[in-house]
């Protein structure tokens, strides 16, 4: 295992002459020996490109990649003992479980003792003990992935592992199955795993620390907590939850925040914070009350649909479109009525120019 260093950008074009033409935009960062984390972000936001220059596959166009301390941004991936879990199973379908799962470690003559012992501990974890001796031809395409995820585990003197949206062709009620145990296996040896994926349940359930990301740029690395509660970009926030955060137009003047010219409160963001903002609120923190109370955005529902585990109320307030998620059993208002948005209590974000201030 290994701490992954990258002070590097990364641009397919020859001569990049601003961010757009850059694949990777300039970032600083690391990866700490043990940890868990996950690179999220919608599809051609750069978390390929970067699995890709940490493997080895890709050499960066500026900077370096550095595993303890030691320059490695042109060695082999062979040379940085890297394992990588792709897509799509990468198997031997002539070979049985057993020798799928055995062919790292055979192919650096690990004792054969050695090479029983580690496979059939990771056959275990994965729940395929029972099929060691199967053709894998023979297997379904779930099964097929739980091989070569074996394989990417089976070596336990890996700098890292490093998985590329390994469970999109696997069964959703696997999937569940697989987070779980992956998370499992990381406790129990304590490999470096690092995971993409554009979708958040599978970051948020596998990582310790989650890496979100839209078109080059690394917008926050934190916990599942901290982008949930503070996301450090109006990004982050729409792109984590279900539905995402609300934002709400906003401006601070003489110490008051003001939406639609409504002053609400004086403000509690800090005396830096003046000119126009963006007020960001989850709809699990957006209260719901009884129209013009004092402090509260008067807003009109237009649609209250009942999700089975919540309900979810949309309403129109200052001419935005704002949802609170309300518990299955609370008595939603009624389509057309008229309510009050509690949108200023100690959840709410305020941000300039995108940016979290406070």
């Amino acid at each position: 295992m290994a701490r992954i260093d990258l002070d590097l950008a990364h641009s397919y074009k020859p001569d990049p002459q601003s961010d757009a033409d850059y694949a990777l935009t300039p970032l600083k960062m690391s990866f700490e020996d043990g940890g868990a984390y996950a690179l999220l972000g919608p599809s051609g936001c750069g978390k390929t490109t970067m699995l890709n220059i940490m493997s080895g596959l890709l050499v960066p166009s500026h900077g370096t990649v550095t595993f303890d301390g030691q320059d490695m941004t042109r060695a082999t991936p062979q040379a940085r003992n890297i394992a990588q879990v792709f897509q799509f199973p990468v198997i031997y379908d002539t070979m049985t479980v057993a020798e799928n799962l055995a062919f790292p470690l055979k192919n650096r003559k690990v004792p054969a003792a050695q090479i029983k012992a580690r496979v059939g501990q990771i056959a275990e974890m994965l729940e395929m003990s029972h099929q060691l001796d199967m053709r894998a031809a023979g297997l379904s395409a779930d099964q097929k992935q739980k091989i070569s995820l074996g394989r990417g585990l089976v070596r336990p003197d890996v700098a890292a592992v490093l998985f590329d949206e390994p469970l999109t062709v696997i069964d959703p009620h696997l999937k569940w199955q697989l987070r779980r145990k992956l998370k499992q296996i990381h406790h129990e040896l304590k490999l470096t795993l690092i995971y993409v994926t554009h979708d958040q349940v599978e970051a948020l359930t596998f990582a310790d620390q989650v890496v979100v990301m839209t078109r080059g740029k690394v917008v926050q690395l934190g916990t599942p907590e901290a982008l949930f509660e503070r996301p450090a970009h109006t990004f982050v926030g729409h792109f984590i939850g279900s539905p995402g955060m609300n934002f709400v137009p906003a401006e601070v003047s003489a110490g008051m925040v003001k939406v639609g010219g409504q002053a609400l409160a004086p403000v509690q963001a800090g005396p830096s914070l003046q000119g126009e903002i963006k007020l960001g609120i989850r709809p699990e923190y957006l209260g719901l009350t009884v129209r013009d109370a004092v402090g509260t955005l008067s807003a009109t529902v237009r649609q209250v649909q009942d999700i089975g585990t919540y309900q979810l109320v949309t309403c129109d307030a200052a001419g935005t479109v704002l949802k609170a998620r309300l518990a299955p059993d609370a008595q939603a208002p009624a389509v057309g009525s008229h309510v009050g948005l509690q949108v200023l209590n100690p959840h709410t974000c305020y941000y300039q120019n995108e940016e979290l201030m406070v």
